[in-house]
């Protein structure tokens, strides 16, 4: 309680200067969004898991909690976060929290066959721009009648309050897993990705690039060892290797100071955009877009294919990280940051 009561003071005395706070935890994904601004509110003294019942596959943990510990409990009990939240931590740096796991709403190459963030997210509690201590959801999935605020608060970056717990579903670790690779072009890897996700197949995470395309199986042993003979292809031996390289963006792809783009895509777009490196997750939703290209540009093609480009990391800001709002939607964003947080003080310009 200690904490909070000073979390609460923090913010209060922010509310009445007009003081922005800049809600930090590892600060693993500071690159990530528009501008930082205000004082570091940190939250990594308001740590530790408050409840776990492996049986019911839930956990909740306060908002400091590192994701590593979460992960490493879970591991005991062979099970995971399956949106897999990607870490971002930089060798020696502080690690990711659950907060800014659920704040930033990124989710790993589980996520096309597991759900995102916000889709595990169960319930939580929140300190609003007033002080005033929120609870939202509970510990199950059907708790919840109207607006459902506890999974509005993935992705939000903090600019709604500070998220202090918060309930998530977890599952259990697939028996049998499995990796492939197989050698194909861009236009064929996503036809066959499209034609494999329309079959009972334990496709769990798919990525292609350069002339390769990997694939993850994972669920039953019969299960496994059925999609290995239909598919073909080589065995990846280190599979679980590449997917926590390709998680935590450490693939050479990534390197680079260029401007990284994420476009979210009908998984069915064609090749889009051809000369530019780019790199293929989620059965063709996600594509990483590398090099100096117009936003511009990028954003057209996205919404003509009706998707949406963020600039991810890089590149020149002033283009605006997020995808332009309709006006429709913008007003919706902004009618509910002036009911969460009225005098304007958390994350400030973070989103847009």
């Amino acid at each position: 309680m200690q904490a909070i009561e000073h979390f609460q003071e923090r913010v209060r005395a922010a509310a009445a200067a007009g003081t922005p706070l800049r809600i930090r935890g590892g600060g693993s994904k500071d690159w990530y969004g528009q501008r930082l601004e205000g004082e570091i509110l940190d939250t990594r003294g308001y740590a530790g898991i408050i409840d776990y019942e492996p049986t019911e596959l839930v956990l909740t943990a306060r908002c400091g909690t590192p994701l590593a510990e979460i992960e490493a409990v879970l591991a005991e009990r062979g099970q995971m976060l399956a949106f897999e939240p990607p870490h971002f931590a930089a060798a020696g740096a502080s690690g990711a929290t659950l907060g800014g796991a659920i704040a930033a709403g990124l989710a790993g190459p589980r996520r096309a066959s597991s759900g995102g963030v916000r889709d595990f997210v169960l319930g939580a509690r929140l300190l609003d721009g007033k002080g005033e201590v929120l609870r939202f959801g509970g510990q199950v999935m059907k708790n919840v009648a109207g607006y459902d605020v506890s999974r509005m608060l993935a992705g939000s970056l903090g600019t709604l309050g500070l998220l202090l717990e918060v309930s998530v579903k977890v599952l259990p670790r697939p028996v049998a897993e499995t990796t492939l690779r197989l050698e194909m072009g861009e236009a064929e890897a996503i036809r066959r990705l499209n034609e494999w996700g329309g079959q009972p197949l334990p496709v769990s995470s798919s990525c292609w690039h350069d002339g390769r395309l990997w694939l993850r199986l994972s669920g039953a042993r019969a299960a496994v060892d059925a999609a290995l003979r239909l598919i073909g292809g080589e065995v990846e031996e280190e599979g679980a290797a590449f997917w926590e390289t390709l998680r935590e963006q450490r693939l050479p792809f990534f390197a680079g100071e260029d401007a990284l783009w994420r476009l979210s895509l009908p998984s069915t777009t064609g090749p889009l955009l051809p000369g530019s490196a780019q790199l293929i997750e989620w059965g063709g939703a996600q594509r990483w877009l590398r090099g100096s290209q117009d936003a511009a540009a990028i954003r057209r093609a996205a919404v003509a294919a009706g998707g949406h480009a963020t600039l991810f990391r890089g590149g020149d800001k002033a283009a605006g990280v997020f995808h332009p709002l309709q006006p429709a939607v913008a007003r919706i964003h902004a009618g509910l940051k002036a009911a969460f947080d009225p005098a304007g003080i958390y994350n400030p310009g973070r989103m847009f």
